[in-house]
C-alpha cells in the first residue's frame, strides 16, 4: 500500500499539533522543573517570613526544587504582591497571601493592582491568634487593667504594629474602638523591629501575630495579656481572649500561598495539594500548630473565598477607625 507525499505531511503535521496541544498540561505536570520564588511582603523575622519558610521549605523537599524565600517589605506589603501580580503566570512566583492583602484593598485608595481581581488562590495555610502583650514593666496583668491603665494615660501609651494596614494595627484600631481609649499608633517595617522596641521599653503594646511573639512570650520577655480570637489558644493556656473583657471583639491573622491570575489550573491544583499534604505531615502540622495555628485545609476556592470574606470585614473597621497609609 501506497501513502503519498500529502499524506504524509498531513500525518506529521497532525502529531506535531497533538504534540503541542498537549505540551501545557505536560508541562504543568512536570512542574516545577526550576526553583519558585516566594514573595514575602515583610523583612525576615516575622510571623509570614517565619511560615514561608517553613511552608517553603516542606515543599521544597517534597516537589524536588528549592522553594526561594524573596522577602520584598515596604508598602504595607504592597510591594512584594505587585511583584507577584506583575509576574509571569507560570507558578514560579507565588505570594504569601496575608491579612494585609485584604486590608489593603480599602485602606489604600489607589493600587497599580486590584488583588480579588489579580491574584490565583492557591491554599490557605493557617489562622492564627493575634496576641495583646505589653512590655513587663507596664503595670498591668489584665485587659480590664491595661483598659483602666490607658484612659487614664491618654495618648500616652504607646501601639506598636507591623506597618499600617497590617493585622496587627487594625486589631489594635479596632481595641481602642470597643474600648474606647487613645492610644498612639506607631508603625513598622514589619513585625521584627516592633517587638525589639516593645522589648526595649520604647511601646507599650503589640497586638502581634501568635508565631513571631510565643517564645518571647514563653520566655517572660513580653507579657501576654489575651488573645484575639473568639476562643482561647491551645498554644498558650490560661490566656484570655479579648472578648471576655470587651464583648464582641474578635481579630485573627491568617496565611496562604498566592499566584497570578492566569497561572495555569494543573499547577495550582498541583500546588494546593502539595500544601494540604504538609498541612496533614506529623512533623509540619506540629510545628505549625505550636505556633498558634489552626490548619486552613481546602480548595484554592474555599481559600478565594476566605480572602473575599476577610476584605469585606476589614473594610468596615478600616473606613470606621479612618486608618490611612503613611
Amino acid at each position: 500500500m501506497k501513502c503519498s507525499v500529502n499524506s504524509i505531511r498531513f500525518g506529521a503535521l497532525g502529531l506535531a499539533l497533538a504534540a503541542l496541544a498537549g505540551s501545557g498540561p505536560a508541562r504543568a505536570l512536570d512542574y516545577p522543573v526550576r526553583p519558585v520564588h516566594l514573595v514575602v511582603g515583610y523583612p525576615a523575622g516575622g510571623t509570614t517570613d517565619i511560615l514561608a519558610r517553613l511552608v517553603g521549605q516542606y515543599l521544597s523537599e517534597r516537589l524536588g526544587q528549592q522553594f526561594i524565600i524573596d522577602n520584598r517589605a515596604g508598602a504595607g506589603n504592597n510591594i512584594g504582591t505587585e511583584v507577584v501580580m506583575n509576574a509571569a503566570p507560570d507558578g514560579y512566583t507565588l505570594l504569601l497571601v496575608n491579612p494585609a492583602n485584604a486590608i489593603n484593598a480599602t485602606l489604600y485608595e489607589k493600587l497599580p493592582f486590584n488583588f480579588i481581581r489579580d491574584v490565583a488562590p492557591v491554599a490557605g495555610i493557617i489562622r492564627v491568634p493575634n496576641v495583646m502583650e505589653v512590655n513587663p514593666e507596664v503595670p498591668v496583668k489584665t485587659v480590664a487593667e491595661f483598659v483602666a491603665y490607658a484612659k487614664a494615660n491618654p495618648g500616652k501609651v504607646n501601639m506598636a504594629s507591623s506597618g499600617n494596614g497590617t493585622s496587627i494595627h487594625v486589631s489594635g484600631e479596632l481595641f481602642k474602638m470597643m474600648a474606647k481609649v487613645d492610644m498612639l499608633h506607631v508603625p513598622y517595617r514589619g513585625s521584627a523591629p516592633a517587638l525589639t522596641d516593645l522589648m526595649g521599653g520604647q511601646v507599650q503594646v503589640l497586638f502581634d501575630n501568635m508565631p513571631s511573639s510565643i517564645e518571647y512570650i514563653r520566655a517572660g520577655k513580653l507579657r501576654a495579656l489575651a488573645v484575639t480570637t473568639a476562643a482561647r489558644s491551645d498554644a498558650l493556656p490560661g490566656v484570655p481572649t479579648v472578648g471576655e473583657t470587651v464583648p464582641g471583639y474578635e481579630a485573627s491573622a491568617w496565611f496562604g500561598l498566592g499566584a497570578p491570575k492566569g497561572t495555569p489550573a494543573e499547577v495550582v491544583d498541583k500546588l494546593n495539594a502539595a500544601v494540604n499534604a504538609g498541612l496533614a505531615d506529623p512533623k509540619l502540622k506540629a510545628r505549625l500548630a505550636d505556633l498558634g495555628g489552626t490548619m486552613l485545609v481546602g480548595t484554592p476556592a474555599d481559600f478565594g473565598k476566605l480572602i473575599a470574606e476577610e476584605t469585606e470585614k476589614w473594610a468596615k473597621v478600616v473606613k470606621f477607625s479612618g486608618a490611612r497609609p503613611d
